[in-house]
């Protein structure tokens, strides 16, 4: 199957879309917030405190929020009160679901912005943010303060204003065309990867648009990647170790089930056949490259 750039560029589009749209909702910041992180990212002249300065409010608010929460459910468990110790644990594992939704949209934006140029726009801005904010939220280790000491900044953006003829020299070495990280190389191989993905997708769930379908695939995905078991296994395996772990096999299904109410129509497909599941899970470790992100995760 042979799908159009500007056709995946959309459907991409969308799954991003929704992602961030998973993320949004909760009220644990807005968008000034965000605006701040991004300047202080983006100015050529900031600094690291300035950096700092602009995440740690958000940072400090949500550790509070989670520390909170678990004394309240300390607390209300010592005086046996489930009703309020359940609520103190919703609230916990709400922050932590939160955590894990900003990680599946970085590790997707990652993934789709070597193919496509999203430009100055809120996809991209979003994906400074979380990626800030990611590490700052140690839930279960908390301190009095934030620890900073996880906040670098690496890099600014350079924009291109005007442009200088250099010419150089006759002497010394000839230089090399690109040929890795950020080459058409690079760019082609992970188009090949997407339209390998929808085209097995399509195999699987005729019928259904694409876009379901890799949001479908990349919630799955991203449930997977949260799996402690999976990651651990990962890093102490080879891939074909890990492609016969009965974890593995009991995870993807654990995850098909958590997609039940985004996707009930692939869900229940998925659940109702063997040929699906293993299907699915070919298509995790192989395009998908499932085994590779949760090694990298593991070291």
């Amino acid at each position: 199957m042979k799908l159009h750039p500007w056709n995946i560029a959309q459907k991409v589009a969308i799954v991003v879309e929704h992602y961030r749209a998973m993320v949004m909702p909760l009220g644990y910041y807005d968008d000034f917030e965000v605006e701040r992180v991004v300047r202080a990212e983006l100015d050529s002249k900031a600094s690291h405190a300035s950096l700092s300065a602009a995440i740690e409010p958000v940072a400090d608010r949500l550790l509070k929020s989670f520390r909170a929460a678990k004394e309240a459910e300390i607390a209300a468990r010592a005086q046996q009160d489930e009703k309020s110790a359940l609520v103190a644990r919703q609230t916990q594992d709400a922050l932590i679901v939160f955590r894990a939704n900003m990680g599946a949209f970085t590790r997707l934006y990652a993934f789709l912005s070597q193919i496509f140029d999203y430009g100055s726009t809120a996809i991209e801005a979003r994906s400074i943010f979380y990626r800030r904010l990611i590490p700052l939220l140690d839930f279960g280790r908390e301190r009095e303060g934030v620890d900073l000491s996880k906040v670098e900044l690496t890099h600014h953006k350079l924009i291109a204003k005007d442009k200088t003829d250099l010419t150089l020299g006759t002497g010394g070495e000839k230089l090399r065309p690109m040929a890795e990280t950020g080459s058409a190389s690079v760019q082609d191989k992970e188009k090949a990867l997407l339209s390998e993905i929808l085209s097995r997708m399509n195999d699987m769930f005729p019928g259904t648009t694409e876009e379901d379908q890799l949001s479908w695939l990349m919630g799955v995905k991203g449930k997977l990647m949260e799996n402690e078991t999976l990651a651990q296994q990962a890093g102490s395996n080879q891939k074909e170790q890990f492609d016969n772990s009965p974890a593995l096999k009991s995870a993807i299904m654990d995850a098909i089930i958590e997609a039940l109410d985004a996707h009930s129509a692939m869900s229940r497909q998925a659940l109702g056949s063997q040929e699906v599941q293993a299907d699915l899970k070919a298509a995790l470790m192989g395009p998908g490259r499932l085994y590779e992100e949760l090694r990298e995760r593991a070291a």
